[in-house]
């Protein structure tokens, strides 16, 4: 009799010993499972879109190759190779600025733009490159810091946003956002 119930108590100490990690299991396949339900849930927004929504997907790590090659070109002055990683034409956006450019004008634009600098550097964040679900449509984003010191030799900087549709590995739309730092208070 005592060595049936010491074997009793034997099964039931490893039967309460394993309980807790197929609990546990379970608790987080459920939890898993619930997440999964949520985050497929329809959502109501406050705005609506035009266009539905994209369900954006992460992008070709070679589109943001590019959106960072044609911007190291730009740092380094180099108009020529900067106005390669552009299509036949690109809408072009940037701060109080905005038209639709072609090709060739772009490399005598490009060196317009350093008019006023003697140095720019570029400071990178971040980027991003992305795919809507239907494949038509891709973005590469970055953000960086942009310093520079005109001519006069005066300092500034600025962070800004990029924004760049790609399409057969050129750009072609363009779309800066910037923000000015306030000056510094005297």
């Amino acid at each position: 009799m005592k060595a049936f119930l010491s074997f009793s108590c034997l099964i039931l100490l490893v039967t309460a010993c394993n309980t807790p990690e197929k609990k546990a299991e379970s608790m987080s396949a459920d939890s898993s499972k619930s997440m999964m339900e949520s985050s497929s849930e329809e959502v109501k927004y406050p705005y609506t879109l035009d266009k539905p929504y994209k369900n954006w997907q992460p992008g070709d790590k070679k589109n943001t190759q590019v959106v960072l090659n044609m911007l190291k070109a730009w740092e380094t002055k180099n108009a020529a190779e900067c106005a390669s990683y552009f299509g036949d034409s690109v809408d072009l956006s940037v701060d109080y600025f905005h038209k639709v450019i072609q090709h060739d004008s772009l490399t005598a634009m490009l060196e317009h733009s350093w008019e006023d600098y003697a140095t720019v550097n570029l400071k990178m964040d971040d980027w991003e490159s992305v795919i809507s679900e239907d494949k038509k449509d891709e973005w590469v984003t970055v953000w960086y810091k942009q310093t520079w010191t005109d001519k006069k030799g005066k300092t500034d900087s600025m962070a800004v946003v990029n924004d760049a549709k790609i399409v057969n590995g050129k750009i072609v739309v363009f779309d800066e956002k910037v923000r000015h730092f306030p000056a510094p208070k005297k």
